[in-house]
């Protein structure tokens, strides 16, 4: 099992990473971040998108049920690059994201993906 450290570490080793926020989305507070902080402060950072995250999460029509618990990323993309918001499902009260910030340029969304998941069944888990 990964530590949030090491999680962090690795998520920046994906292609195209720029940064990393880990975000209690109970709070809208950052737990913890890496990367570059010239793009973001990371508090600013978690407040935003935690407000994207509950919006989403509390949209029906985003949904395929009811209890919304089959989103698993969040997507958005910008003409400069990509935020992919990950949620990751763990025991803790509220909800824990990762929110990665991807360089359109040298980084590929797909592959990203794949990578995150992978690093976020070895931080908490299957």
């Amino acid at each position: 099992m990964l530590g949030i450290d090491q999680c962090l570490d690795r998520v920046m080793a994906i292609p195209g990473a720029q940064s990393v926020t880990l975000v209690d989305g109970a709070s809208g507070l950052a737990v913890a971040a890496a990367g570059r902080e010239d793009l973001a402060d990371q508090h600013e950072d978690a407040a935003g998108t935690t407000d994207v995250v509950r919006a989403v999460l509390a949209a029906p029509s985003l949904r395929t049920r009811a209890t919304g618990e089959d989103i698993e990323d969040i997507i958005v993309s910008g003409a400069h690059g990509h935020h992919l918001l990950t949620l990751l499902n763990t025991a803790f009260d509220g909800r824990l994201f990762l929110h990665v910030r991807i360089d359109g340029d040298t980084g590929n969304l797909a592959l990203a993906r794949i990578r995150l998941r992978e690093i976020v069944r070895e931080m908490v888990g299957p």
